[in-house]
């Protein structure tokens, strides 16, 4: 199943937004307030981009705000480094929470005052089963659960047990605090859910102030509602969840009642988008770090060279269903390459260099010939670049006995030079083994800016650039992370790892205007693709690693053709 486009626009209606209207028109709500509430155990992804997009662009439509809360209540899996770099990427995703940035940690003292209160009003109890006989204890999707032992303890020995737990007087696993619903209940989570546990394990916020810790499903309601969000927006894997949402809050004497809503997750092709799988290869070392250019995090898109832009523009043309389905990568893509399309600078880079000796050119000398930056923005000028007597070409535009319809240059075959000239091939050298190290061609002076007085045509246009004048270069090629289009379908995810996601190139050279290229910064090389200039770039030592190639398949597949 694929996930359908719907329109990218400020009136574009879904069943979210339908609800939000309707809650504003019947007065149930003066102002609209969402959140996007990231767990900092890790980075962000381009799953991720959807809720944060949705979270905000419906509170920006409808005059509310949305605020970042980190749902901090695991500190032996949280740091800051998560933190910051989850701040980062909201921030350049284009969006602003101004002064509303909040924690479940802030809250932690509340939390426990209304963990007592719920078992001051018999909801709560304090267990000693452990988490295996909990397990146990639940029963499963055919047959009951049954009541712990401890479920009927009075509520003062309740009260004063959790206040021990709270105390440090009982190792981690010893004890823990559980709702006390329904053990027959249908929905396994209503099951005496356990809302807090021992963890004898400091907090980056707020050091070794706690042992226990809250747990997801007890601290998420209690501070939608504590922030009075209005509209809590969740992905389709929690609406298990949310009769124990509601249940909680109908429990607690909490200042407002938000009302939680699922909509489905974006599962896009060639990758995962779990968290767990994404620590695994990078706590493994089969990428680089988080922001590796492979990843499907939104710091290793952005290393990558993936505008911002092009991000929001594909979450904008996803359908907000309560319906999973999967997203081709080729949809992404083509976002990215329509926006790049149009703003990216074309630049000249052989990434497989070939020498060209054009040897009826004057020794010693240089021209300047004029290239044009940008055939789709009439604005952006043009730009010098410096032609000699030797050249170099990609490797793959030469063939010695070429095949029929290979029209690139050969032996005795005449081609154009990218805004120089018509050169033709006369010789080939070869090395001891046997290899092309270098072609000697001639040059037709009349054909200056790559036309023909005399109207003669030719059938390639290569791009080059100046042997004298090239910088040398470093270029990383990217493919996707993964061969299948569902990783670990069949089986362990790692196995469908694609052993040729990475191919690093050195000794590629660039035209000179490339020199000064600052790390973020994205480039069109003619024929070759879209390319960012890498964080590992220095001053004269370029390193730029490859956003996408210049083939359009979902536009192939859409009918609009591609774009070069």
């Amino acid at each position: 199943m694929t996930e359908a486009e719907t329109s990218n626009d400020a009136t574009a209606s879904d069943f979210i937004r339908d609800i939000v209207r309707d809650d504003i028109a019947a007065g149930r709500h003066t102002e609209v307030v969402t959140r996007f509430p990231p767990e900092p155990n890790g980075y962000l992804h381009i799953g991720h981009a959807k809720s944060i997009c949705l979270n905000f662009t419906i509170a920006q439509e409808f005059g509310g705000r949305c605020h970042l809360r980190f749902d901090d209540t695991n500190p032996t899996r949280e740091e800051q480094e998560y933190i910051a770099a989850i701040e980062d990427d909201v921030r350049w995703l284009g969006f602003d929470w101004g002064d509303h940035v909040y924690h479940a940690s802030d809250n932690f003292e509340q939390l426990y005052q209304w963990a007592e209160h719920l078992i001051e009003t018999g909801k709560a109890y304090v267990d000693d089963l452990s988490v295996e006989e909990i397990r146990d204890y639940r029963g499963s999707l055919t047959e009951p659960g049954r009541d712990s032992p401890h479920r009927d303890r009075p509520v003062a020995e309740n009260l004063d047990l959790f206040r021990r737990m709270r105390a440090g007087e009982y190792p981690d696993g010893a004890r823990v605090l559980r709702a006390k619903i329904d053990m027959a209940a249908g929905n396994m989570n209503l099951r005496d859910p356990v809302l807090y546990r021992i963890l004898h394990a400091a907090h980056p916020r707020t050091g070794s102030d706690w042992c226990i810790y809250p747990n997801y499903d007890f601290a998420h309601g209690q501070c939608d509602a504590i922030e009075g969000i209005t509209h809590s927006l969740c992905t389709l894997e929690f609406a298990d969840h949310r009769p124990l949402y509601d249940w909680l809050l109908d429990s607690l004497p909490v200042p407002v009642r938000p009302r939680q809503y699922e909509f489905s997750r974006l599962n896009l092709g060639h990758t995962v988008l779990s968290k767990r799988r994404l620590t695994e290869l990078v706590s493994d070392g089969r990428v680089n770090g988080w922001d590796d250019p492979r990843m499907p995090t939104l710091a290793g898109l952005r290393r990558r060279g993936v505008p911002a832009a092009a991000i929001r523009d594909f979450i904008g043309r996803l359908a907000i269903t309560k319906s999973d389905g999967v997203v081709e990568m080729a949809m992404l893509e083509h976002c990215v390459r329509e926006l790049l399309n149009v703003e990216a600078p074309r630049r000249m880079a052989v990434l497989r260099p070939l020498k060209v000796v054009i040897e009826n050119y004057p020794e010693g000398d240089a021209e300047e010939l004029a290239a044009v930056n940008n055939p789709n923005d009439p604005d952006a000028g043009s730009r010098m670049v410096p032609f000699s007597r030797e050249l170099y070409i990609e490797r793959d535009d030469f063939m010695e006995d070429p095949p029929k319809k290979f029209f690139r240059l050969a032996p005795g075959r005449e081609v154009r030079l990218r805004y120089a000239y018509f050169i033709t091939c006369h010789e080939v050298i070869k090395d001891a083994a046997g290899e092309v190290v270098e072609l000697r061609c001639s040059y037709d002076p009349a054909t200056k800016g790559g036309n023909a007085p005399d109207g003669r045509k030719v059938k390639a246009t290569l791009h080059w650039v100046s042997a004298a004048h090239a910088t040398a270069a470093e270029v990383r090629l990217y493919d996707h992370l993964f061969q299948r289009e569902d990783p670990g379908a069949e089986g362990d995810f790692l196995a469908d790892l694609n052993p040729a996601s990475l191919e690093c190139l050195v000794g590629c050279q660039l035209e000179p205007s490339l020199a000064d290229l600052r790390p973020g910064e994205t480039v069109q090389f003619e024929r070759l693709g879209y390319f960012c200039a890498d964080p590992d770039t220095k001053p004269e030592q370029p390193v730029l690693g490859r956003t996408l190639g210049l083939r359009d398949s979902w536009a192939k597949i859409k009918g609009q053709g591609g774009r070069g």
